[in-house]
C-alpha cells in the first residue's frame, strides 16, 4: 500500500533490507529516542521479514522525512495493532507530515481486520498527543509497564 500525496510526498511499507535506509533511519531514531540503539542491517532486515511488522517510510522530495513502525498480532481477544516509533525529521516538521504517516497507517490498519489501533505517546510529547486525538484516539485509563529483557544464556 502506497500513497502519494501533494508536495512530492510519499509514504510506502518498507518491503526490502537496503543499506541506504541505515543512515536515515538512525538519524530519525536519535530525534525520537533519548537513549538510541544502534539500528543495522540485521534489525532491518528482521523487521522487513517479519509478516508482523509494517515500517512506513515517508519520503519529501526523495528524501527520508519519517518513518513509522505498526505492530500486528492477534490475541484471544482479537487483533491488537500498535503504532510505533512515529517520528518526522525536525528540517520537516510543521507539514502535517505526521499526521499524513498516522493516517496512513490507520487506512493499512483497517485494510488488515477488524481489531484495535494503539499506541503510546509520552505526556511531554504534546504535540504528538494533540494529533492522536485529533486522529480519533481516545486516552485509555490504564497503566504501561516495562520491562527490560536479555537474551538466552
Amino acid at each position: 500500500m502506497e500513497c502519494v500525496m501533494a508536495d512530492n510526498i510519499r509514504i510506502y511499507e518498507l518491503c526490502e533490507a537496503r543499506p541506504q535506509y541505515l543512515p536515515a533511519i538512525n538519524a530519525l531514531l536519535v530525534q525520537l529516542s533519548s537513549n538510541p540503539r544502534p539500528f543495522g542491517m540485521k534489525e532491518l532486515e528482521a523487521i522487513v521479514d517479519s509478516p508482523a511488522t509494517h515500517l512506513f517510510i515517508l519520503e519529501c522530495d526523495g528524501v527520508v522525512a519519517g518513518m513509522l513502525t505498526l505492530g500486528d498480532y492477534l490475541a484471544p481477544t482479537g487483533r491488537k495493532m500498535w503504532i510505533e516509533d512515529v517520528v518526522v525529521d525536525c528540517a520537516f516538521r510543521g507539514r502535517s507530515l505526521g499526521r499524513a504517516l498516522v493516517e496512513h497507517a490507520m487506512e493499512y490498519a483497517t485494510s488488515l481486520d477488524r481489531g484495535s489501533l494503539m499506541l503510546t505517546s509520552r505526556p511531554s510529547r504534546v504535540a504528538a498527543n494533540a494529533l492522536y486525538r485529533s486522529c480519533g484516539f481516545e486516552q485509555r485509563d490504564t497503566n504501561v509497564y516495562r520491562m527490560t529483557v536479555d537474551g538466552c544464556k
